[in-house]
């Protein structure tokens, strides 16, 4: 019907009012031609091209704002994480919806919306003149305010708050006022002549609010009764339907009774007008509401992959494939019913999990972190932390993603210790340096200023270095293996500070190299620099992939609303090892893992083949163990900090129960059983293969030179260091 139809029709509407026969007819007979005229009025002076102006004189300035035209663009939908396997992670919306089509609806669906909302929607056009005068008269009379409104006019009406653009034109979308009346009216008459009756139910039922957060009929279903619009059944048709009126009187999560009376009255009105038969409205009022609810959270703090799923969010919101700003990233990902499939492996999530919990308490002043990556491909398969997600403080909660590097979670980090020697390892031997490179190690040395040299050629001061683990002649292997720091010292010297600390980075460690900041220091190769699991897990993936630096990578590919491709993501790799280099570190490192090993002395060892680092710092802030297989890089880290996750020692600190002591507070002891934790759980899923032959084996120990007899009962054994950092 057009607005001109529409204006012709009430017109013939008040010619053909009956002639009163008593004082009460006449009165009614007043009240509706009263009705009429108001309509009518607004009919004849307001053409499209002089709405404005027709309402001017009654409108604010932010009902005028509004619209004049309405767009047929999406709602506001839900999107989905996903983890690799396919598993739902977590929902990010804005409004929880999904639209459907009409034909996903349940018909009984359709029709109870229609007997309590709009009865005549199929008969009439915008603006039903029967409804509107029952409902006047109505109120009139019985002092109620009964609703006039057909189905499209109530769906302008949620467009527009939906379309508007500030918060002054959502309360102007929904004052009361002919203004708003009038242009709500107009804009109704022009969407019944584009669209059908279809398509405008369709769109209602998917745009209606039916309370709890559940925005439109999907949601609504699938919150309240745990199934699909089609799957409905006449009750909880009955219910829903009920819900949009009022949906927050009638919530039945918190007023059952009264979401149980309104759904009764729906099932008499349909009743009423045959919809369902008397009898069967009268034995399903006598049901139970039968609430079956499902939660939908928004966002990460439920998931079972929490810091991992705000990982991967932060990771999107700085991905321009989504928008050009972070602002428009954001509305897409809460607004664009985006499908986000993740590299998250949910079982070696869970073993995570388990791995940390079973290992630091939330409460403890002291954070267990875990960080899984795959080799060759940088995917990122689990992400857990002890802090659980949350705002509650004395519970342990935080929202600090301890794994993950500052940019993803606003960490600063911690200390890495001796997990730097891998990279002075590997600059030697990129340089050619031999694993059977000698030096004598003693328990502690000075190494005077001006033997290293920063990136810009400045020499640098003087460092005196102790032992922590084992003295005497070193080579590479012996020197890595037991973690012997005097050894690494003369190692970086040789190698040249400045490549070790451009290895570094080529493995995905960033150095600030000026400031207070300044990482280029001697004792670079003990691991001054704060790093986060994610990155050591990255690092040492590289040796495990036979030299492949690979960025971190959450998440495979992102579809928008419609099923398209937005974007695929593709491991990013670069050579940083050549093969042999990478395997002659695994062999290396993989004694650690084996008997003798110091992870091994304390239950780290695996059915399939492994290597490792333990890392401690001097100060006993942090403590680490990064191991690996060919197919999976984990590093895992057990870290002092107070509540608002700054570094505190470890030394004196309760973790899970016991209070660490000073010589406890080592990687292979702390770190080392949380690691063995998650790995072992995992180990049954990666493949049995072996690292690749390294170009050598271990040097032969050289045979100690003989001393006379009586010499020798003169030097008396090497004295433990008491000032001396605890073992790796």
């Amino acid at each position: 019907m057009s607005w001109e139809d529409l204006a012709s029709s009430l017109r013939r509407r008040a010619r053909n009012e009956s002639e009163p026969t008593s004082k009460a007819s006449a009165v009614a007979s007043v009240a509706r031609l009263s009705a009429l005229a108001g309509v009518i009025v607004a009919a004849i002076v307001t053409p499209a091209t002089a709405l404005v102006a027709s309402t001017a004189t009654q409108a604010t300035d932010d009902v005028l704002s509004l619209p004049l035209e309405l767009t047929d663009g999406t709602s506001p939908q839900t999107s989905r994480l996903y983890a690799a396997g396919g598993e739902l992670l977590a929902y990010f919306y804005e409004e929880n919806r999904q639209d459907v089509p009409l034909e996903k609806i349940a018909p009984v669906m359709q029709e109870a919306i229609l007997a309590i909302e709009d009865r005549r929607f199929y008969e009439h056009g915008a603006l039903d003149l029967e409804g509107t005068l029952r409902a006047l008269l109505n109120n009139a009379a019985e002092g109620q305010t009964q609703g006039g409104s057909t189905i499209t006019q109530q769906l302008v009406k949620l467009i527009l708050v939906q379309q508007a653009a500030t918060e002054e034109q959502r309360k102007a979308a929904t004052e009361q006022s002919v203004a708003r009346k009038v242009r709500e009216l107009r804009l109704a008459v022009d969407y019944e002549e584009n669209h059908t009756k279809d398509e405008i139910l369709a769109r209602y039922l998917n745009i209606a609010y039916f309370g709890d957060g559940a925005y439109g009929i999907s949601a609504a279903a699938s919150h309240y009764f745990s199934v699909t619009p089609e799957e409905l059944t006449v009750p909880q048709a009955a219910t829903l339907a009920g819900l949009v009126k009022n949906p927050v009187e009638f919530d039945p999560s918190i007023y059952p009774e009264r979401a149980l009376q309104r759904r009764n009255t729906v099932l008499s009105v349909m009743a009423e007008q045959g919809k369902i038969s008397q009898q069967e409205s009268e034995d399903l009022q006598a049901t139970e509401l039968g609430l079956n609810v499902t939660e939908y959270p928004n966002g990460c703090v439920t998931s079972q992959a929490s810091f991992a799923c705000d990982y991967i969010r932060r990771y999107l919101l700085e991905d321009p494939a989504l928008g050009a700003t972070e602002d428009e990233r954001r509305e897409r990902l809460e607004r664009g019913g985006l499908t986000i499939k993740t590299n998250i492996d949910l079982n070696m999530q869970v073993a995570a999990n388990q791995a940390v919990a079973s290992n630091v308490l939330p409460t403890d002043r002291a954070i267990g972190a875990l960080a899984l990556v795959e080799p060759g491909t940088g995917k990122v398969r689990g992400l857990a932390q002890s802090r659980p997600m949350g705002r509650d403080k004395a519970a342990g909660q935080s929202f600090l993603n301890f794994t993950v590097p500052t940019e993803y979670g606003q960490s600063l980090g911690f200390q890495a210790g001796s997990t730097f020697k891998m990279f002075t390892a590997a600059a030697a031997l990129q340089q050619g340096i031999g694993v059977d490179k000698t030096y004598n190690s003693p328990p502690n040395m000075t190494v005077p200023a001006g033997t290293y040299f920063d990136c810009e050629g400045g020499g640098t001061s003087a460092w005196q270095v102790k032992n922590s683990t084992s003295s005497g002649t070193k080579n590479m292997y012996s020197g890595l293996r037991e973690s012997v720091n005097t050894y690494f010292a003369q190692l970086e010297r040789d190698a040249g500070l400045c490549n070790v600390v451009r290895m570094t980075e080529a493995m995905g460690i960033e150095v600030p190299d000026s400031g207070p900041e300044n990482a280029v220091v001697p004792s670079f190769t003990l691991g001054p620099l704060p790093v986060s699991p994610l990155e050591m897990a990255a690092a040492y993936a590289v040796p495990a992939s036979g030299g492949m630096y690979c960025e971190p990578l959450p998440v495979t590919e992102v579809l928008d609303i419609n099923g398209e491709t937005i974007k695929t993501y593709e491991p990013q790799c670069n050579r940083v090892l050549s093969p042999e280099v990478a395997a002659q570190l695994n062999d290396i490192l993989r004694g650690l893992q084996e008997p003798g090993g110091f992870g091994f002395s304390n239950g780290t060892g695996l059915r399939v083949p492994s290597a490792g680092k333990t890392g401690t710092t001097n100060d006993n802030k942090a403590v680490w163990y990064t191991g690996y297989t060919p197919e999976l890089s984990t590093a895992a880290m057990i870290a002092g900090a107070d509540e608002e996750g700054a570094p505190i020692p470890l030394s004196g600190t309760s973790v899970n129960g016991r209070i660490v002591g000073f010589s406890e507070a080592a990687g292979s002891a702390l770190a080392g059983p949380m690691w063995a934790a998650a790995m072992q759980a995992i180990q049954d899923s990666l493949s049995p293969v072996n690292f690749q032959p390294p170009p050598r084996r271990a040097p032969a120990p050289r045979p100690r030179p003989q001393q006379p007899q009586q010499q020798q009962q003169q030097q008396p054994p090497p004295a433990a260091d008491p000032a001396a950092a605890p073992a790796p």
